[in-house]
């Protein structure tokens, strides 16, 4: 009996000394020690002039820019150029065979030669009364039919000679000499690279706000971070039906580098300014239950932040405009974000704290 009463009371002591083990440990949990503030960085919400600008995609397109192909099929015996020269308007590009025009003009030469000794004498005669007045008049229109005849020889010709309608800047030529050209076959592009416009489409809803003269900016991939200078030069009279989108055309006022074809991104500036709160990009942190800003906000001990939801516009030039839930003064966060929490203390970078 006894050796129980003793085991019991060893049972007790255990359980007793885990018991009290157990609570200190609850209790240290339940009262952690203070956290130290979190260092992070400020910035004030400031009222800005915010221009309205309207985002839209295009692509960029010669002024004079065209797909070279011949009006008529033959053989090529002749090509005078080559694959990314730079032309002159009436340059001779390409030649066709037009061995059988050139022996048909010879004949129609000759031709036109009897046809002309033929007037000249019957002339003569006519004034002399030798001969009826309907023989010279035959002999005129003879004449005029062979210098007519002389003449669509002399264009069937030039249409074997293709030449360059504008000045420019040839592409890759895709024929060789001796192939059979079909007539329409496309044989190299010509693009005057000294004027470029972008055409791209914008939601017809902002039709009443858009006119030519609007200045544009323009940017491509291939020179990131460079803005080109165009002006909106005109409208289409109509809406695509399907799309509900509306074609604008804008002039580039700057071309150095640029390509027909390049994909471009455009701002439009609406020529309307409003004033909005404006805040650092990097002080807006973009969750599923909003824009949330993290407000400084300071009592006796110190600096907390106090998380708060708003509504922001356009982001332009790394500053976002705010729409709603902040006044300008008001102190944010704008660097450390990721390790604050509703009323942790914070201190600011240059180690004020206020």
């Amino acid at each position: 009996m006894r050796a129980y009463v003793i085991a019991l009371a060893l049972l007790l002591a255990i359980f007793g000394a885990i018991g009290l083990y157990l609570a200190q440990r609850f209790a240290a949990l339940s009262n952690p020690p203070p956290q130290p503030p979190i260092t992070v960085s400020a910035t004030t919400a400031e009222l800005a002039p915010w221009p309205s600008m309207l985002d839209a995609v295009g692509t960029i397109r010669a002024v004079r820019g065209v797909e070279l192909a011949a009006e008529t099929s033959g053989e090529i015996t002749g090509i005078a150029v080559r694959s990314g020269q730079a032309v002159a308007t009436g340059d001779l590009l390409l030649v066709l065979n037009d061995s059988v025009e050139q022996a048909a003009r010879t004949r129609q030469q000759a031709n036109l030669e009897l046809a002309r000794l033929l007037f000249e004498r019957d002339e003569s005669l006519v004034k002399q009364k030798s001969i009826p007045q309907s023989q010279y008049d035959r002999s005129r229109a003879d004449l005029q039919a062979a210098t007519a005849q002389l003449a669509e020889l002399e264009a069937r010709i030039d249409n074997k000679r293709i030449r360059a309608p504008f000045a420019g800047t040839l592409g890759i030529i895709r024929v060789r000499v001796g192939d059979y050209l079909e007539s329409g076959t496309a044989i190299a592009t010509l693009q005057d690279r000294s004027a470029l416009e972008v055409d791209f489409t914008v939601p017809a809803r902002y039709a009443p706000r858009l006119r030519p003269g609007l200045a544009v900016s323009v940017s491509t991939a291939a020179f990131p971070g460079r803005r080109f200078a165009a002006r909106l030069e005109a409208l289409d009279a109509a809406a695509d039906p399907g799309t509900r989108n509306l074609l604008l055309r804008a002039r580039l006022e700057e071309t150095d580098g640029l390509l027909p074809g390049m994909f471009a991104s455009l701002k439009i500036d609406l020529g309307e300014t409003a004033t909005h709160v404006t805040l650092p990009e990097t002080a807006v942190t973009f969750s599923l239950q909003g824009n949330l800003v993290y407000l400084l906000q300071e009592d006796a001990g110190g600096l907390s932040v106090e998380p708060r939801v708003v509504t922001t516009g356009a982001v332009r030039d790394g500053r976002v405009a705010i729409l709603s839930g902040l006044s300008a003064g008001d102190r944010v966060v704008s660097v450390g974000q990721n390790k604050l929490y509703r009323g942790a203390r914070v201190v600011l970078t240059d180690g004020t704290g206020a």
